[in-house]
């Protein structure tokens, strides 16, 4: 069977791919493996703020429409970016052994959040970060940043376009261990002071619903403590019903008593922000329904 997986061309994308496509020759060697890369309107419009440029869906929706066309078999994506739900016709399998979810802060010059001078400016791409951080540090100033990794780090060192100096960058702990790049890390935050993006560091392998013995192939390989917290993440994300202009966040972990689920949300100028969290060994809705129930009550207090 030849297998066409389909991915973004940055360098996060492609290590990503050839990480699912190596895991799966060690198991099925008798298979042919292609990769096949995308262009998604998302990579080609570095400039507009991801809050502004409609949904989730622009760094997949070329993807999928390869899928469905049959193009490739297989596409391999980073769970946070993707909607709450896939077109019509296609599912992910279940999840793989996630990366770290944490979030993490890269500095030019200082040692850590804390050391930074009042007035600092610190760039992020993400509501969901720029308002957690203005919590712990009120002060800073907060500018927005597009494209990958790699030039991430370079407009730290280098400025932005418009001769802005940055201080320090907000990026992905999973991204960075993915593709080795861990030096640059100057500080991880925890959870409780920035929570992640939904299912952040997990893979998102999408296929068609119909192919059930490469669905069997890939589900072969999974992790059932990461399916669970996948699963509650992504459920608090379409419960709580919010879009990319909101900032949301959900970390789970697997606990003694169960699973706890912590989410997170807000409105679009970040004036309120909620937060819940719920641990227990009841069903996943249950579980998912008090977290969503608790914040939906803040809101209205607010």
């Amino acid at each position: 069977m030849i297998i066409n997986v389909g991915t973004r061309g940055s360098k996060l994308a492609i290590a990503q791919t050839e990480y699912v496509i190596s895991k799966l020759k060690e198991k099925y060697p008798e298979h042919e493996y292609n990769t096949v890369i995308i262009s998604t309107r998302g990579d080609r419009d570095l400039n507009s703020p991801l809050d502004q440029m409609g949904s989730k869906g622009i760094f997949v929706e070329e993807i999928e429409k390869a899928l469905l066309s049959g193009e490739i078999q297989l596409a391999v994506h980073s769970m946070k970016d993707m909607p709450a739900f896939p077109l019509e016709g296609l599912c992910f399998a279940k999840a793989w052994q996630r990366e770290d979810p944490r979030d993490v802060l890269i500095l030019r010059e200082h040692q850590s959040l804390m050391e930074l001078p009042i007035g600092a400016v610190v760039a992020t791409g993400s509501k969901r970060r720029s308002y957690q951080l203005l919590k712990i540090r009120p002060d800073l100033k907060i500018v927005n940043i597009r494209g990958n990794i790699d030039t991430r780090i370079r407009k730290l060192h280098e400025g932005l376009c418009d001769g802005t100096k940055l201080d320090g960058i907000v990026l992905a702990a999973a991204g960075l261990k993915r593709l080795n790049m861990e030096e640059h890390i100057t500080e991880y935050f925890d959870v409780s002071d920035m929570i992640p993006s939904p299912a952040q560091g997990t893979l998102a392998i999408e296929l068609n619903c119909e192919n059930n013995v490469l669905k069997e192939m890939v589900d072969s390989i999974s992790d059932d403590d990461s399916e669970i917290i996948t699963t509650l993440e992504r459920g608090f994300l379409a419960a709580i019903g919010g879009d990319c202009h909101l900032p949301i966040g959900a970390y789970a972990r697997k606990s003694n008593k169960g699973y706890e689920l912590t989410g997170l949300f807000g409105t679009e100028d970040g004036r309120v922000l909620a937060t819940s969290t719920f641990e227990g060994d009841e069903p996943i809705e249950t579980i998912i329904n008090n977290v969503v129930e608790d914040i939906k009550m803040q809101l209205k207090e607010n």
